[in-house]
């Protein structure tokens, strides 16, 4: 099995589903139904994200923010979880969101409400992710993926976003050196603790 990174220690919602007393408010996306369909069964894996902003209001307004003018969609996860565990769906499962190169037509992305490396993500100087993850965000992240593993018959693999994306970018402070462009869910993220208490196996491209 692939290792996992090692840890250091808007709108109104439509309606709320309760599924074994786990609440999902669904609030989706304006474009939601323009996104393209797929079979749930092609659905074999998670990634799991962070927002890399303050709060979720204001990851609803970036989530909202159309990048492809072709469709009128834009960027988003499937889900979002508040630090409190409050858990949303703004794209439903058998819609293809955009969270992740290469992987969006089989995955669910799911995202943390974490400040990251916000506002300065790309600057050499800020490279640190430092907010830990609320016991409550990772206890509904933990229902939400049983859930999902009920749901989806071919779900089999979690992993997270930094280790599908390892791409390298220019620093906006000094062009000539690389960061990640993506490293969330990040070292505050307790791999071990998720593994012990998910069916899911860690997934890492071969």
């Amino acid at each position: 099995m692939a290792t996992p990174p090692a840890p250091v220690r808007g709108m109104i919602p439509e309606r709320t589903a309760a599924v074994n007393d786990l609440a999902i408010v669904r609030n989706h996306l304006s474009y939601a139904s323009s996104l393209e369909r797929r079979l749930i069964s092609d659905i074999d894996i998670v990634v799991i994200h962070c927002t890399e902003l303050p709060d979720l209001l204001t990851a609803r307004s970036y989530g909202e923010h159309i990048q492809y003018p072709e469709s009128g969609t834009g960027n988003s996860g499937h889900f979002y979880i508040e630090r409190n565990g409050r858990i949303e769906e703004w794209v439903p499962s058998e819609r293809i969101a955009h969270h992740v190169r290469g992987f969006n037509e089989r995955s669910i992305g799911i995202e943390l409400v974490n400040r990251g490396r916000y506002p300065d993500w790309l600057d050499s100087r800020n490279q640190s992710m430092c907010e830990p993850y609320a016991a409550e965000q990772i206890d509904s992240l933990i229902r939400l993926l049983s859930h999902l593993s009920e749901r989806l018959p071919g779900l089999r693999f979690v992993t997270g976003h930094e280790t599908l994306d390892t791409t390298l970018v220019p620093a906006t402070d000094n062009p000539g050196e690389l960061v990640r462009r993506k490293q969330d869910p990040g070292p505050m993220f307790e791999w071990e603790d998720l593994l012990g208490q998910t069916e899911l196996t860690y997934f890492a491209p071969t």
